[in-house]
């Protein structure tokens, strides 16, 4: 496999072809060998293991996607491996495969023992519906797969256009995708609608944000007049190889008529499973099918298996190993004579019913009933319930992994502080600031007509700058952050235009899909457009404010951004009355409060990124002048302005606030200074090995001695109830995780404002980008008490590759952890870890495409249905509509599942147990007979009519009532631990089964000696009602279904006991008073003392939670 460096060439020809409908296509096969950049250097031998082991190798070139079909795929089976898969799903179970072996077993004549039906039939009806479930489930699945996959798009040939399903997209394809449509595959940018040459993308499937962000065509092909002109050029395309980060992309476009060569970065992608939200765009797809980032982001989706599936499934072999110590005990005492090992295995025949077969029946239906109680529960609706078999897992989770933009906050920014060194301005003065901009603009242009003659230039070679009044600064600041931005305006009422009326000259100009009008005179409408010395136009002139306003503020403006604080930062300056009204790929138009536009040219724009944790712009002004602004986190910002004594302080007061900081600092530059950076800019932007290392080299020589202007401090707004639930979570012992993509300064705040991180515990940050650094980190935290991790993604990265067992030892002991800057495939990563070295269980919740891989690889995956769609809600496991149900869902209904699944497999497995002692005992007092006591009407009738619906009544019981439950969510603790299926409960049931089996059993030979021929309605009759008991005397809260099941249970034995012809008792002797008050007897004989024995331990050592309930 080839280094991460490597590229991948596409070239644009011009040729005669047959079959070349693509401009952009794949070096042909026939010279694939002759390419030096594309030679496959693995030998046959690896060829042959990677194809046996199913690995897919990420060549050089994309040219085997050729073959390659871009398809989505969700199902977890096909139609070759599903009978296959899920047999082996099913008899990877010792219960499921123990009985396939008995039920073969009954066809061999010396060992029957009963009815084949009797065997046979409860393995057919479990296999049976679990095959028609799983079967449904995938079905459902397919029909979306198929939906996904046959999407049509329209690819540009030399013909035309042609629809083609998504499917049938290939490398080298020129796709047509218009507004609001998914974009199908990794594609390069090359021309859009837009005239600016840049549009908007919605990424909320990918990244889980959902912000726009703003992607710029290739310059290149963006110039040409028409699509059909991409066939008259002789290009390439240069492509690092697939991989997983959606944040970094590597890539040169190459003119090679002209030799020009345009680096290629992510801002010109579009990644597949993002929607264009403005215009319509032509890319080169390049990577297809597995290779694209969003499918390398997502995991194959995996049958999920609870916990307590496990540790039943772990007492089935105890119960095999007692049933086989009893069949060899009974062979023991009887003697190894003759052919013993047959009677060996009848008697295992015969107490095959230890091993119940019915509970996995019961389970399942059990867990049908907790699916249907989640999603009809009035407190949390819209609840889904998409997988059925884990409900209980509800109820041992102690990991809850979040996601955090959509999950834990609305993505809804509202500005609160604005500090300027000397000064500061809260939400709640707004007007005082309102006044004070006006009165700076008012004085300024006083001052510019009171020195008109005089020369405006900046000399910024000047050393001696005059003192700053409060009016200048303010103006200063608010024009920072009115500029250095990526914020595009639009209009709420849907209409394609802002007036500004300027002497009622207008000309129409496209601003990113909407209409914008700007002043020209006359002589602009004749085409000789005026321009000053910097070469912009001038639009400074004065208009009629009234009206201007009546035309912008009349109407209701949002706008749109990659980041939501940028937004809410632009609509803070509109609030104040300085107005983005436009904004075009080398411009920003501004609306003062005095009614005049200011024009700014665009320059260049240094986006953030989680490496430099900051943003920068270099704007001229109509002046001339040339500033750069940049703005960024105040650790960051702080290392490149100029000496202060109030950055610090006033950062760590907004933080305390819970509001995300960004300061604000500037630089004016000389038309040199700015030539010569300019040179070296774009030379780095071009190179390809170290690009982004060469590129900030060349930013970092204007970033240095800047004026610190501003600190801003904005909230995200959370969603309801996020603080409460967390508690409760916090309270019930769950340890929250935050893994967000977000940067570390916005997840900082964020959890301190939703209280994941309490007002005792401190925070500890590790971001570092060396691993002896990292464990340098690591170490520090590990010494500290009660404080909480912070960790960005290149960090989590380095201590997870270099040393991971000590980063999960020391991170699982902190009460929270926050994640940021974490890719999907890093989310899914952290929860595997988690469940591989704490064992303990995991729920991921998200609602966005970028947390599915988290969602699956959790025990228990969550979804939330929201803003960023369903991607996430149709992955997970359950799916709510908002984070607070969680309490609902893990501390209520999440203990019940497990409490009752934990009580209904105990009975059941009593329930084999005490048949089986009754058998082994009639067995040893009749001379070892390997014959069983009860026919097969009466055993499939013991399982079924007469015992089954009071036992499976008990999915309906509550041992504390929902206010207890989120009153004391400490009680979830409990849970966690296992405590209400163990193996000293199960034991406990053991011994009480063998009690009670051999005191029925017994009891009725004794006082029924003369009677020994109705030994088998004596001994079942007694068997019946004892059962009964047992399921009346462990009810906590009575429900009319459980009165009705135990009554009519009861009442069809009763019926049934008197159909000779049915169970072949003797009806005379069933109906005398002999037979009923010695039934009596040897019940109460056989329950009482246990109940007895209950109620003592109950009132010496009660359950926690009986202590909260009497209270």
């Amino acid at each position: 496999m080839t280094n991460m460096g490597s590229t991948t060439e596409i070239e644009i020809i011009d040729g005669d072809k047959p079959n070349q409908n693509s401009p952009l296509i794949g070096v042909p096969r026939s010279s694939y060998s002759e390419s030096n950049h594309d030679v496959d250097t693995r030998t046959s031998l690896e060829k042959f293991k990677d194809f046996i082991l199913g690995n897919h190798v990420y060549l050089e070139r994309t040219i085997d996607l050729d073959m390659d079909q871009q398809r989505k795929k969700n199902q977890k089976y096909n139609l070759y491996s599903f009978i296959f898969v899920i047999l082996y799903e099913q008899f990877k179970y010792f219960f499921n495969l123990y009985f396939l072996l008995v039920a073969l077993s009954q066809f061999i004549p010396p060992l029957q023992t009963g009815y084949l039906f009797t065997y046979v039939s409860p393995l057919v009806f479990v296999l049976a519906v679990t095959i028609f479930k799983e079967a449904y489930d995938d079905f459902k699945r397919f029909r979306r797969d198929k939906e996904a996959n046959s999407q049509h798009y329209q690819k540009l040939t030399k013909n035309g256009l042609v629809s083609i399903p998504s499917s049938d997209i290939k490398v080298g394809d020129l796709i047509k995708v218009e507004t609001n449509q998914r974009v199908p595959c990794d594609m390069i940018f090359l021309k859009t609608t837009e005239k600016n040459g840049s549009s908007f993308i919605r990424t909320d499937q990918l990244d889980g944000e959902t912000d726009w962000k703003l992607r710029r065509s290739v310059g290149m092909t963006q110039k040409l007049l028409t699509d059909e002109q991409l066939f008259e050029m002789s290009a390439s395309i240069y492509a690092e190889k697939p991989k997983k980060d959606i944040y970094n992309f590597i890539g040169n476009f190459i003119n090679k008529e002209t030799g020009e060569t345009e680096g290629l970065s992510v801002e010109n992608t579009l990644w597949s499973n993002t929607v264009i939200a403005s215009g319509n765009v032509i890319g080169c797809a390049v990577y297809t099918g597995r290779e694209t980032r969003c499918v390398m982001n997502t995991s194959t989706p995996s049958t999920k298996v609870g916990l307590l599936d496990n540790e039943l499934n772990n007492l089935s072999k105890v119960l095999f190993v007692l049933l086989l110590c009893l069949s060899l005990l009974m062979i023991t005492l009887k003697g190894y004579r003759g052919h013993w090992y047959i009677y060996l295995f009848r008697y295992l025949l015969l107490f095959s019913a230890i091993i119940p077969i019915s509970m996995r029946v019961n389970l399942d239906l059990g867990k049908t009933v907790y699916s249907w109680m989640m999603m009809r529960d009035p407190l949390i609706p819209g609840t889904v319930v998409r997988t059925s078999t884990i409900p209980e897992e509800l109820g041992r989770v102690e990991y809850l992994l979040t996601d955090k933009t959509g999950t834990l906050t609305q993505n809804d920014m509202v500005f609160k502080k604005l500090h300027l060194g000397t000064v500061s301005y809260s939400s709640d003065s707004i007007q005082e600031l309102e006044n004070d901009l006006r009165q700076s603009y008012t004085n300024q242009n006083n001052l510019n007509n009171s020195s008109s003659g005089t020369n405006n230039q900046t000399n910024t070679n000047n050393k001696i700058k005059p003192r700053k009044n409060l009016n200048q600064k303010i103006k200063e600041a608010i024009t920072a952050i009115a500029l250095c931005h990526n914020v595009t305006p639009v209009l709420d009422d849907g209409s394609e235009e802002i007036q500004l009326n300027l002497d009622k000259k207008k000309k129409k100009k496209r601003f990113f899909g909407r209409k914008q009008y700007e002043t020209l005179d006359d002589e602009e409408d004749s085409g000789s457009t005026s321009r000053n010395s910097t070469g912009i136009k001038n639009r400074s002139d004065k208009y009629d404010t009234q009206e201007s306003q009546q035309d912008i503020l009349g109407k209701t403006q949002n706008y749109q951004a990659s980041s939501p604080d940028e937004i809410a930062l632009v609509k803070f300056t509109e609030s104040i009355r300085l107005i983005l009204t436009g904004r075009e790929l080398t411009t920003i138009t501004l609306l003062n409060p005095l009614g005049e536009l200011e024009n700014y040219e665009i320059l260049n724009i240094f986006p953030f990124t989680s490496e430099t944790k900051r943003m920068g712009i270099i704007v001229r002004d109509s002046s001339g002048v040339i500033t750069f602004y940049m703005k960024g986190a105040d650790a960051i910002m702080a290392k490149l302005v100029q000496s202060n004594d109030w950055l610090d302080e006033e950062c760590g007061n907004m933080a305390r606030e819970g509001l995300r900081t960004l300061a604000f600092g500037k630089r004016v530059m000389s038309e040199e200074e700015y030539h010569n950076f300019s040179n070296a800019y774009a030379f780095a932007k071009t190179t390809i090995a170290d690009r982004a290392a060469k590129v900030q080299e060349a930013i970092s020589t204007i970033e240095k001695d800047l004026e610190l202007i501003a600190l801003t401090g904005v909230e995200d707004k959370l969603q309801a109830k996020v603080k409460p639930t967390l508690e409760m979570l916090r309270n019930a012992d769950v340890k929250v995780w935050m893994l967000t993509g977000d940067k570390i300064e916005t997840a900082t705040c964020i959890a301190i404002s939703t209280k994941l991180v309490s007002r005792t515990q401190s925070l500890f940050q590790i971001s570092v980008n060396d691993k002896n650094r990292a464990r340098e980190k690591l170490n520090q935290f590990a010494s500290m008490r009660d404080s909480c991790l912070v960790i960005d993604g290149p960090s989590l990265q380095l201590c997870i590759d270099n040393f991971k067992d000590d980063f999960m030892a020391i991170s699982t002991k902190a009460p929270s952890v926050v994640c940021c800057r974490c890719t999907p495939t890093q989310k899914a990563d952290i929860v595997r870890l988690i469940k591989e070295k704490t064992k303990k269980r995991t729920c991921a919740i998200g609602d966005g495409g970028n947390d599915v891989s988290m969602i699956q690889a959790a025990d228990v995956g969550i979804g939330i249905v929201g803003k960023e769609g369903k991607q996430a809600s149709l992955a997970a496991d359950f799916s709510i509509t908002q984070f607070s149900f969680i309490a609902n869902l893990i501390l209520w209904h999440g203990r019940n599942s497990y409490k009752r699944s934990a009580r209904l497999s105990q009975f059941v497995i009593h329930r084999g147990l005490i048949i089986s002692f009754i058998q082994c005992v009639f067995s040893a007092i009749y001379y070892f007979a390997a014959i069983s006591i009860y026919n097969g009407m009466l055993l499939v009738g013991y399982a079924t009519l007469y015992t089954n619906a009071p036992v499976f009544s008990l999915v309906l019981d509550e041992d504390v009532p929902m206010e207890i439950v989120f009153r004391y969510p400490e009680l979830y603790h409990e849970l966690q631990k296992g405590r209400s299926l163990s193996y000293k409960t199960f034991f406990i049931w053991v011994l009480k089964s063998v009690y009670q089996g051999g005191a029925i059993m017994l009891l009725s030979i004794i006082l029924f000696e003369s009677s020994l021929n109705n030994i088998v309605s004596i001994t079942f009759t007694s068997l019946i009602l004892c059962e009964l008991l047992n399921v009346a005397t462990e009810i906590n809260t009575w429900h009319r279904y459980m009165i009705g099941s135990l009554i009519v249970t009861l009442l069809s034995y009763i019926i049934t006991m008197m159909i000779p012809q049915l169970l072949a008792f003797e009806l005379q002797f069933i109906l005398s008073w002999e037979f009923v008050w010695k039934v009596c007897v040897i019940t109460l004989v056989s329950c009482l003392p246990l109940y007895i024995i209950q109620f003592i331990k109950r009132k010496i050592d009660p359950p926690s939670y009986t202590k909260l309930i009497y209270r």
